[in-house]
């Protein structure tokens, strides 16, 4: 199975058939192989990534610059202070600028929209590496984990999220999990379950690929039978003004020892 996925930005899985994301991950799980075995070969040489920040992180900054060094690329980072975007320049300007010096641009910061105009305007491909909405980067490396730990293949995986379900992660597992046909629960307090319309969406595309989508408030009954148990933060950034009220409302949705019997 192959796909010309070239030049195609890489925004939301919504914008991927099953088909692309499972080649995205079979081609994922070779080059890791290919890596541990000395034998990976570099196939952006001679290419330039800019990976534009407007959220700090560890793992995300790490994880593009060593993938992009390995198959070597040039990479340069711009960091939440290293940039005019959205300040003395606009978003288009800044697209229009980077696609002009750059091969591609990887985003990771705010609005959906900032990301989606990018990839409107640069002319080179966009990774989102996480907006407010989506991240769907992350949803490779997990699903490819999954892979990875299981003998069954993802379709008949029964995948519970515990926590914050409306978050960018909660999101896009449920997107991921919806496209992949896969038994997957939401379970959090109402408050913090997705957007009602993104649900009803994901539930129709669950219902074509053989998948369910179910929010659940009850922890054990969210677990009961599933092969995968996932969690994340109760509190995102720019959101720790509210960290007494999150542990307060979602430590019963902690993954823990007892949880897990």
């Amino acid at each position: 199975m192959s796909f010309n996925l070239r030049n195609r930005s890489f925004l939301k899985l919504l914008d991927f058939t099953p088909k692309e994301i499972q080649f995205l991950l079979d081609l994922s799980a070779n080059l890791k192989k290919a890596k541990y075995a000395g034998t990976e070969q570099q196939r952006l040489k001679g290419k330039n990534i800019v990976i534009l920040f407007e959220k700090d992180s560890t793992r995300t900054r790490c994880a593009f610059e060593v993938a992009a060094l390995d198959q070597g690329a040039h990479v340069t980072y711009i960091g939440p202070s290293g940039s005019q975007m959205g300040k003395k320049e606009s978003m288009k300007d800044t697209a229009r600028v980077l696609g002009r010096m750059y091969d591609g641009i990887e985003y990771r910061g705010f609005s959906q929209e900032i990301v989606e105009t990018l990839a409107k305007y640069a002319g080179v491909p966009v990774w989102n590496g996480l907006t407010n909405e989506f991240h769907p980067t992350q949803i490779l490396a997990d699903f490819l984990t999954m892979s990875e730990h299981s003998s069954k293949p993802l379709n008949e995986v029964k995948f519970c999220y515990l926590g914050d379900a409306r978050n960018n992660m909660g999101n896009s597992l449920m997107v991921g999990a919806a496209k992949m046909g896969m038994d997957f629960r939401a379970c959090a307090p109402k408050a913090y379950w997705p957007e009602a319309s993104l649900v009803r969406e994901m539930q129709q595309v669950a219902k074509a690929s053989g998948g369910t989508i179910s929010l659940v408030e009850d922890p054990r009954k969210g677990v009961e039978g599933a092969d995968v148990v996932y969690t994340d933060v109760w509190v995102s950034m720019g959101e720790e003004d509210q960290f007494e009220q999150r542990i307060k409302e979602l430590l019963p949705y902690q993954v823990n020892a007892s949880l897990m019997k």
